[in-house]
């Protein structure tokens, strides 16, 4: 489910566009005029439930303006399809790019919205010839339908994720390449670093970034300036220090806290110190 309006009790994230961009972002809005560090990703990024992310907290470490792009379940398709967005981090200092998952970009079996990428939209001839007995008007997001997917043939769906992580290394090598200028790739998740064999199991438990495995980043490490991975598993603590309103007490749970930013800032802090 996706949670964008501020409730009682919630944060407000200021959101705003830059340029023409359609996409909305997380506020205040900054200069961009100035020198500064961008930052593109999902919601981690753009810190959902948390009053300083870590591009915020980046920022009071190194003393440079950080601009946050992130938005919430984008996936790479957000940016690539929308070229104001990439053209408002033009003139940055560096740039980080989290590592987002694979199920929400289109691609040969699927399509997703082009700013709401967990939205799905419409299924190719293609996924339909392999699951003739699925019916897709049922489903609205792309986890649903790939959950669905696996429940129905675990052995088709390998098909299915197969094709999902070779469009997101092409879609990321596309972005990466529209980048000017030093990059850092942002590996953060709750559990390990990325594996080299990818877990067989239902895409409804598996964590963010889905379906990424370590070859998937090898492939990317030519193209950017440095790899940054950082593994925060306090997300098991629960919502201590995060701001939500009552209701998205569950949405909340399923997301690193604070201190899970601080660990990602202080990573990211040192090697952007160097960069910058």
């Amino acid at each position: 489910m996706t949670y964008d309006a501020k409730g009682p009790g919630g944060l407000d994230y200021f959101q705003c566009r830059y340029g023409k961009s359609k996409l909305l972002f997380r506020g205040p809005k900054r200069r961009l005029d100035a020198p500064f560090v961008a930052f593109y990703g999902g919601t981690e990024t753009y810190g959902k439930f948390i009053k300083s992310p870590f591009p915020a907290l980046v920022e009071s470490r190194i003393g440079v303006n950080c601009v946050n792009f992130g938005i919430p379940n984008a996936g790479v398709d957000a940016f690539v399809r929308d070229e104001y967005a990439m053209a408002a981090g033009a003139g940055a200092l560096a740039t980080v790019v989290q590592v987002m998952g694979a199920q929400n970009l289109s691609n040969r079996l699927y399509s997703v919205h082009p700013r709401r990428n967990d939205r799905f939209v419409a299924a190719s001839d293609l996924l339909t010839t392999i699951y003739r007995d699925v019916d897709f008007s049922e489903f609205h997001f792309t986890r649903h339908m790939l959950s669905r997917l696996y429940a129905v043939s675990p052995e088709r769906f390998a098909a299915v994720q197969g094709e999902l992580q070779a469009a997101w290394v092409a879609r990321m090598r596309s972005m990466i390449d529209k980048i000017q200028g030093k990059t850092v790739l942002l590996w953060f998740a709750p559990d390990d670093v990325p594996q080299d064999v990818p877990p067989g199991q239902d895409p409804a438990q598996g964590r963010e970034p889905l379906f990424i495995t370590r070859p998937m980043l090898e492939t990317l490490r030519s193209h950017v300036t440095q790899v940054v991975e950082v593994a925060t598993p306090d997300q098991d603590l629960g919502t201590d220090g995060m701001q939500f309103a009552p209701l998205e007490q569950a949405a909340a749970a399923q997301l690193p806290g604070p201190a899970a930013h601080g660990a990602v800032a202080a990573e990211l802090s040192q090697v952007l110190t160097r960069m910058v």
